[in-house]
């Protein structure tokens, strides 16, 4: 069973990585831990606490909390979109809070609405998606998935710098 304290060290582990904060406000960052806890319990990942999971992993993978619209959103609106990371200057009050759109295509929304409750074995579950192989075009990061991320979490080369391996890859065994 995941703890709290887990949770919180994970979240501060990435925070201090990309140069962000977690959330000042001791009560509001406090209910986000407890839901992404929740999510990861439930679904055996961490999917974000601010949206609907489907607890099929393969729906899910881009609201896993760091989300892949993260970094994007913190950039630009100084905090995530659940607001669990947030810039220097929000972190220290100088700039309040406003409210941050939602990036997840309404298509994937409209995937984690629609789709049945997964089990938690379903969830655990290797996914069996026509995935790609991605790689960044500026530090050759290589990523396995179905597109590629919307921000490279090694250099922060935007989506436009990816582009696909043409290979076939045979995970059967």
């Amino acid at each position: 069973m995941t703890t709290i304290d887990a949770v919180r060290q994970r979240a501060e582990a990435d925070a201090r990585t990309y140069g962000y904060y977690l959330n000042p406000d001791p009560q509001f960052l406090q209910s986000l831990l407890e839901g992404l806890k929740q999510n990861e319990e439930r679904y055996s990942y961490p999917s974000c606490p601010c949206r609907l999971s489907s607890g099929k992993f393969e729906i899910d993978r881009d609201v896993i909390c760091p989300c892949d619209y993260r970094d994007l959103d913190v950039q630009q609106y100084g905090a995530c979109y659940c607001g669990l990371y947030v810039r220097k200057d929000v972190y220290e009050g100088k700039t309040v809070l406003q409210p941050v759109p939602e990036r997840r295509p309404v298509e994937k929304q409209a995937k984690a609405y629609s789709a049945p409750a997964a089990t938690k074995t379903e969830a655990q579950a290797v996914p069996e998606a026509k995935k790609k192989l991605w790689y960044c075009k500026q530090c050759g990061y290589v990523v396995y998935r179905d597109e590629p991320p919307y921000v490279c979490p090694i250099c922060k080369a935007k989506r436009e710098l990816f582009g696909e391996i043409n290979t076939r890859i045979d995970f059967s065994g």
